[in-house]
């Protein structure tokens, strides 16, 4: 019965599902760009590197791509209102596109160093425009699921790079990346733009054709009138800066919004990931190549995202960061517990399989729940009057917390061991659980105006 139900809300949504598709390619190019790093830096670093690199260029590498996500915000909230969520990804997937081309052929560090600055910048006009765009097509019965899909495609995009990257030259998955970017750039122009947008923007011809599309069918008015209603009383309200805090259901999903992407990136999720080969290497890990846990663990990322975005429709946001939170942060403390013994000189080698098993385990309650509402949430809280500045900030704290969980990562190794870098982790997990508990609003099975309804309570 259960399975049936759900088989059956997806009935006459595949014009959604294709536009969903095409519009977040950029997401699994992004995903490739994210994990990058990890597979790719060792290889830079060995002394016949056709890029000679140094460990301070490590640093700078990783960096760069958050630091201009935060640069690039300014121009995300202008193009966004400005040209469309359509057309805003087509910018961020150009480029992407030249960013790809500079790595491939990049003969000294300075063009990588540009190329990371650019795709940062991409990325943050994609993880803005990309979930606002699909949340904007989909029906209220399969927006968690087509929300949800930007993170499955950005960890597909890791598990490629990781899949690739070791074993072949270091110019082919920025080939690979491209090829993709292309592919997005040829096919999503012809597909429609989010009728919330036409909406908004007073063209209604353009929105009832992209509505027809998308559902489906013509017998839209219904849907039409309630959305135009929706967009006119948002319109109504300021769309400043400052109403993200002095409008009270803004300022509920700005709190909201803060919690979930500092809670993401407090638990280890960036950090874990650009430097998993690292943490691997520094377990004296023997059973299996780092390589191959690597691709095993964005593997089970990408399955646990799936998972995720297939049920997070049916269980509630709540209960899925719930057992995440939870469940991620015992798993972390089993890392910084074995690491803890390692530093005090105990002789872990009998048990060298903790870090292994803990951190696969990690990947899939992680991906379950954290790691996949906080962009469903993001992309549903915000009204239309500051949806692409609401969404910005979002961004904009998702870099800025991912940015400060690779330095407190780095710094915690560096200064004291492994260990209190992961008792950080698992410290946050709780702590975002407790927060998701008192906090943090269940929107599922409600429109976007029944959202900002309840926000306004």
């Amino acid at each position: 019965m259960f399975f049936q139900s759900y088989i059956d809300s997806f009935k006459g949504t595949g014009p959604q599902l294709i536009c969903m598709l095409f519009g977040t390619l950029n997401a699994l190019s992004d995903g490739m760009h994210f994990g990058w790093s990890a597979p790719t830096i060792p290889m830079l670093l060995e002394e016949d590197s056709p890029i000679k690199i140094t460990h301070n260029d490590v640093v700078w590498l990783e960096a760069l791509y958050m630091i201009f996500g935060l640069v690039a915000l300014p121009v995300t909230v202008y193009l966004a209102d400005k040209i469309g969520r359509q057309k805003s990804v087509l910018v961020a997937s150009t480029t992407s596109l030249i960013g790809w081309t500079l790595i491939a052929t990049a003969t000294r560090v300075e063009y990588l160093y540009v190329a990371r600055s650019l795709v940062g910048a991409a990325a943050d006009v994609a993880f803005v425009c990309s979930p606002m765009y699909v949340a904007e097509i989909a029906h209220k019965k399969i927006r968690g699921f087509l929300a949800g899909t930007i993170y499955v495609m950005e960890i597909g995009g890791v598990l490629l790079v990781y899949s690739i990257a070791p074993f072949v030259s270091i110019r082919i998955p920025p080939i690979v990346g491209a090829c993709i970017v292309t592919t997005q750039l040829i096919v999503f122009p012809f597909l429609p733009e989010s009728p919330y947008y036409h909406i908004y923007k007073g063209n209604e011809e353009a929105a009832r054709k992209s509505l027809k599309f998308l559902r489906g069918t013509d017998d839209i008015e219904v849907e039409f009138k309630s959305i135009t209603a929706a967009i006119e009383r948002q319109k109504t309200e300021k769309g400043r800066l400052q109403d993200l805090i002095l409008v009270k259901s803004n300022r509920r999903a700005t709190w909201v919004m803060t919690i979930l992407n500092a809670g993401q990136h407090m638990i280890g999720f960036t950090a874990i990931l650009m430097n998993l080969h690292t943490i691997l290497n520094s377990a004296d890990v023997s059973l299996i190549s780092s390589d191959y846990v690597a691709i095993l663990y964005s593997g089970v990322m990408f399955i646990a995202s799936i998972f995720s975005t297939l049920t997070v429709d049916k269980f509630g946001r709540k209960v899925l960061v719930n057992v995440s939170c939870v469940f991620s942060g015992l798993c972390l403390l089993a890392i910084a517990v074995f690491f803890h013994l390692k530093a005090s000189g105990v002789d872990v080698a009998a048990v060298s399989w903790i870090p292994i098993v803990f951190i696969m385990l990690y990947a899939a309650f992680f991906k379950f729940g954290i790691g996949i509402v906080p962009i469903v949430m993001t992309a549903e809280i915000f009204s239309a009057k500051v949806k692409a500045l609401g969404m910005t900030v979002a961004d904009g704290m998702y870099v800025l917390f991912s940015t400060i969980s690779i330095y407190a990562y780095q710094w915690l190794n560096d200064n004291y061991g492994m260990h209190f870098a992961f008792y950080m982790f698992a410290s946050f997990s709780i702590l975002t659980f407790l927060l998701n508990i008192v906090f943090i609003p269940e929107t599922k099975g409600k429109t976007l105006e029944e959202i900002q309804m309840m926000l306004k309570k």
